[in-house]
């Protein structure tokens, strides 16, 4: 575990009180639409997120502890999917409820706006972590899916290269491990929600512990192509539809 999930939140929140006050004083401002961000108001944003990069590392990096997920880059739409999630209590977190349950729609998206324009190098993957039969049944799943149980394939959605989709849809790259498994278990036992149609949801409560493991395995071991820069479009519709998802074809039901 990190320090910041031994250290108990009131401790947490005292070393951060500072920056949440400024972030929420801030939330009062104008937004600045992500169309017009300039030089000035991409470096007036690093102080105001200080509670962000505390636990999420240096840019919104990620940290080697594996419980706090790299932000930096991520699609901007994603990200404010995310923060809305924390706030309306669909994804539960004790430290990104109280920092973001007072912040406005159009701060949230500055804050996700700021962290997806941050292009900053991935780390190479560690060494896999898993049997060669667990990986190739982890590999399997993220490529092809299983037809028999119209279980649809991760490159579906989140593209052929898995590094996502603007401006909703996230990488599933360089995510440790232990990131991805608690993530997939979380929506498998209803820990964690999206908007409806909760896609994801669906789809884990379709997986085994033992699939979980292994896709978790496989992705966290694969290396980030290139800059790892979300794609604009995929190659197909979508197989389902997802809540919060806009402006993606989706296969016709009757024709899957």
């Amino acid at each position: 575990m990190t320090n910041c999930l031994h250290r108990p939140l009131r401790y947490v929140l005292s070393l951060l009180w500072p920056t949440v006050l400024g972030a929420c004083a801030l939330a009062a401002m104008p937004a600045v639409a992500a169309s017009g961000a300039t030089a000035n108001v991409d470096s007036a944003m690093g102080p105001r997120v200080l509670a962000c990069t505390a636990c999420h590392g240096k840019e919104g990096r990620a940290t080697q502890e594996g419980f706090f997920p790299r932000l930096a880059g991520k699609p901007a739409g994603y990200l404010f999917n995310q923060l809305v999630n924390f706030r309306e209590g669909r994804r539960s977190y004790p430290q990104m409820g109280y920092l973001i349950e007072h912040l406005t729609d159009d701060y949230l998206r500055e804050i996700a706006t700021h962290f997806a324009g941050l292009q900053v190098p991935y780390a190479p993957p560690p060494a896999a972590q898993a049997a060669p039969q667990v990986l190739e049944r982890g590999r399997l799943l993220v490529q092809q899916g299983d037809a028999a149980r119209q279980l649809p394939a991760c490159v579906q959605c989140h593209g052929q290269s898995m590094t996502g989709l603007n401006p909703s849809i996230p990488g599933l790259l360089g995510l440790p491990r232990d990131y991805l498994n608690s993530q997939l278990g979380a929506w498998k036992t209803g820990q964690r929600r999206a908007q409806a149609p909760d896609c994801m949801a669906d789809i884990a409560r379709q997986l085994s512990p033992e699939e979980v493991s292994a896709v978790s395995a496989w992705l966290a071991a694969q290396p980030v192509p290139g800059t790892g820069k979300p794609a604009d479009r995929l190659a197909g519709a979508m197989p389902v539809r997802c809540g919060g998802v806009e402006g993606v074809p989706v296969v016709d039901a009757a024709t899957r």
